[in-house]
């Protein structure tokens, strides 16, 4: 029935409590749209509801004021996905219209402000007092002063930055702090940051900017395509984020103040950065766009398997990825070094395979730092790191690398030892589930994050930490099986789910089929959470882990880029089983 009759008011089951009155409505569609109490027109209005594989469509036609066959309502994959945000949309259109090229054939793009927005007050004596407190940082750390200096003078040798021309009378301007960081893991290489989050008035430069929408691809998902394929291979984008100029108008907003010709004896002058500064909250977004641009418009010319991985394989400025040849590993390389450069300036070097050919036949001066002087024949291999993860090349593995250090027994130390295990996939979730259970009871007691916590969970605790360094022995193929993923018949991928008192969990596995009938199973995806503390039930976490069970799955199907032919679902819940079957 096209259209029917709409009931208003409390109903109830055979006729028990009825209501005393009850309004009903008819009502009638115009071919415009407007509804109507009328009599139809002549017009033909339809709507049609076609049920297939969960999707439903609903069709408006007009027969004589034109026809309108798109759906007015449309299920899709996508439709539990977060869309763009207004101002994502907002941040796209300013990318599309104003993206270019500048002479050196780099791409060029505006700061993507919001409209309206506040006028930036000048800054410049807030951020010449930290530029003095900075300076006198120099005077109790000379090695830190040397190094934020050596990283200033590469700086500007690259014209990353540049003296700022003078400003004119009520010019709008923009001055960032300048502060050095260093990385646990590189303690003899400093990073200056330009913190463009730095409020003064109540107002900061990334107050004013669209962040933009997240168009990264995910770590889990561009993890989960590297151990498809028997070639691993990884790459990295030469400096990304200063590879992307900024138009000549915008930086201003972009000033610091540094000591002229990188001489401390020399007075604080004003420069200003050419190239988008790492710290700016749409920098990722605005590294992306130009960056996926590029590998588009290089499709026709290199290939589409360029533009894939580019697109799909890139985690920011990290390529990682997976084929089934020396040979196509080789190619595939080239051919993305080549594009990159030809149509966005950019070079791609840092190489680094599982493979000896495909290391031996690249150029050297574009493998990793560890590897440019090894010799392949004789020389340990280093491990690698491939996004957090520890990859071993000549065994093909993931391992994991546990620090020694020592933690205050405080909620602090605690919480650091267990984040200290990066472990995406899921590998080790039993083991630092443990952790998570054990922080929980010590956080029971109201303490400060760096006050002692109690010693009736020392022991407990120790024992655990002390058993991390067992992982360091852990070696976890890269590989799912031996089967290469796009050359098995069959795949089916089984889930499995169980929860406890104490945490929920599921788990993903991949059983490969080869075409003469043989198989393998191999670990995809583990997860694990903790149980709440009060106010639960079993059968109720039990179906947590079977929703749990549903994402995980979704995600692999998602991002493994390749069909599925089964999926099964396992739990020994007969209530979780009872409400699916119901």
């Amino acid at each position: 029935m096209p259209l029917g009759w709409v009931v208003i008011g409390n109903m109830c089951l055979d006729g028990i409590h009825a209501p005393n009155d009850v309004n009903a409505y008819l009502t009638r569609i115009a071919p415009d749209g407007r509804a109507s109490i009328r009599q139809p027109c002549p017009y033909n209005y339809d709507v049609n509801e076609c049920f297939s594989c969960g999707s439903i469509n609903l069709g408006v036609h007009h027969n004589k004021n034109g026809n309108i066959t798109s759906a007015i309502f449309e299920r899709t994959t996508q439709d539990d996905k977060p869309g763009l945000s207004i101002e994502d949309r907002q941040f796209l259109e300013i990318m599309q219209a104003n993206l270019q090229k500048d002479s050196n054939g780099n791409w060029c793009s505006p700061l993507p402000f919001r409209t309206p927005r506040r006028r930036l007050p000048n800054n410049r004596a807030m951020v010449l007092h930290r530029a003095k407190s900075l300076e006198k940082c120099f005077d109790r750390d000379p090695v830190k002063q040397e190094h934020i200096f050596a990283f200033m003078q590469k700086l500007f040798e690259c014209k990353h930055a540049e003296l700022a021309p003078p400003l004119k009378s009520n010019e709008e301007c923009w001055y960032l702090p300048v502060f050095g960081i260093y990385h646990p893991k590189k303690p003899d290489k400093v990073r200056c940051v330009f913190d463009s989050s730095a409020s003064y008035d109540n107002v900061s430069l990334n107050s004013v900017m669209l962040r933009g929408p997240d168009m990264t691809n995910n770590l889990v998902g561009v993890l989960m395509r590297f151990r498809k394929e028997l070639i691993g291979i990884m790459a990295d984008i030469q400096q990304m984020f200063y590879s992307f100029t900024v138009n000549e108008e915008h930086r201003n907003f972009l000033r610091f103040l540094w000591f002229r010709d990188n001489d401390i004896d020399n007075e604080l002058t004003d420069y200003c950065m050419r190239e988008h500064a790492f710290e700016n909250s749409p920098s990722p977004a605005i590294a992306t766009f130009p960056l996926q641009k590029t590998a588009e418009i290089a499709e026709q010319t290199f290939g589409k398997d360029v533009t894939d991985l580019v697109c799909r394989n890139f985690y920011v400025d990290d390529a990682l990825t997976s084929v089934g040849s020396n040979s196509e590993a080789i190619d595939l390389l080239n051919r993305t070094k080549e594009a990159l450069k030809t149509f966005g300036n950019l070079h791609l070097h840092k190489f680094s395979s599982n493979s000896k050919e495909v290391r031996t036949k690249l150029d050297p001066q574009d493998l990793a730092e560890n590897l440019e002087n090894l010799n392949f024949e004789t020389d340990n291999l280093p491990l690698q790191r491939s996004l957090g993860l520890y990859w071993n090349l000549e065994s093909d593995t993931f391992t994991f690398k546990v620090l020694n250090d020592e933690r205050a027994f405080t909620r602090r130390g605690v919480l650091s030892t267990i984040n200290s295990i990066f472990d995406p996939l899921g590998f080790v979730s039993p083991v630092t589930i443990q952790g998570k259970i054990i922080l929980r009871k010590l956080m029971i007691e109201s303490v400060n994050w760096d006050d002692p916590l109690t010693e009736d969970f020392r022991q407990e605790w120790e024992q655990w930490r002390t058993s991390l360094t067992s992982l360091e022995n852990v070696m976890i193929r890269r590989m799912y099986t031996p089967i290469y993923v796009r050359d098995a018949s069959k795949i089916e991928l089984h889930t499995f789910c169980d929860a406890s008192e104490k945490a929920i969990a599921a788990v993903s596995y991949l059983k490969v089929f080869h075409h003469d009938g043989s198989s393998h199973l191999g670990f995809v995806l583990g997860k694990t959470k903790l149980a709440p503390i009060s106010g639960y039930t079993i059968p109720r976490l039990m179906l947590c882990a079977a929703v749990l069970a549903i994402e995980i799955s979704d995600f692999i199907i998602d991002n493994l880029d390749r069909k599925i032919d089964t999926i099964q679902f396992y739990s020994d819940s007969r209530i979780v089983l009872g409400y699916v079957t119901n």
